[in-house]
């Protein structure tokens, strides 16, 4: 593998794209899991920063190249925090983000709108070839909204009302949402590592 190269631990085509946006500053070779023949590890942490180093580390050794990983998830203040690490596997294995949607707004019935406080919290790992280990956060502070709206993004952001815009970040365009995203933002702060880092394999 090149050296010059940074794979994206996952398999979600809709993340890889925010990525490829997110990085295009970054002067290397940006690719995803398909084609590398590699399935993520179960994701055992207790924390994000956790899970996501888990995937990174994975992706770093079976692969030879700079490997970069994300742990995200929605934090719901009423629920204790949850679905939170369990985000993306809350509603069950096999099920749809339309299904973790579901279950979210029924456990949330009847929760007046000023505790209906949520965040989208994403860690960032990038682990390297030669064994540096990084982590940054991001996080994006919002409401939940009682119907789902909208038909960009994924996952829980037809339901995150962002009051400032007075939108859900599903009804963002997508270059508006990768500026102020939880994930927008740990990239954001990784930035200039990742950049020196490509910048010195030259």
């Amino acid at each position: 593998m090149s050296g010059r190269e940074l794979i994206v631990a996952t398999e979600n085509p809709h993340k890889l794209e925010e990525y490829a946006a997110l990085l295009r500053d970054v002067p290397a070779a940006l690719s995803g899991l398909s084609g590398h023949g590699i399935q993520l590890p179960e994701e055992t942490g207790e924390t994000f920063a956790e899970n996501a180093l888990i995937k990174a580390r994975y992706c770093a050794r079976a692969t030879g190249s700079c490997a970069l990983a994300d742990d995200s998830g929605l934090e719901v203040d009423a629920l204790g925090g949850e679905p939170g690490v369990r985000s993306s596997r809350w509603a069950g294995p096999g099920r749809s983000d339309a299904d973790r949607v579901r279950l979210l707004l029924e456990r949330m019935n009847g929760v007046p709108e000023a505790e209906r406080t949520a965040r989208f919290r994403c860690a960032l790992a990038v682990v390297t070839p030669d064994g540096q280990e990084r982590v940054w956060e991001g996080a994006l502070e919002g409401r939940l909204a009682s119907v789902p709206t909208g038909n960009e993004g994924f996952g829980y952001d037809p339901v995150m009302y962002l009051p400032q815009f007075g939108l859900t970040v599903a009804e963002l365009p997508p270059e508006r949402k990768n500026e102020i995203s939880h994930r927008a933002r740990a990239v954001q702060a990784a930035l200039p590592w990742l950049r020196q880092y490509f910048t010195d394999l030259t």
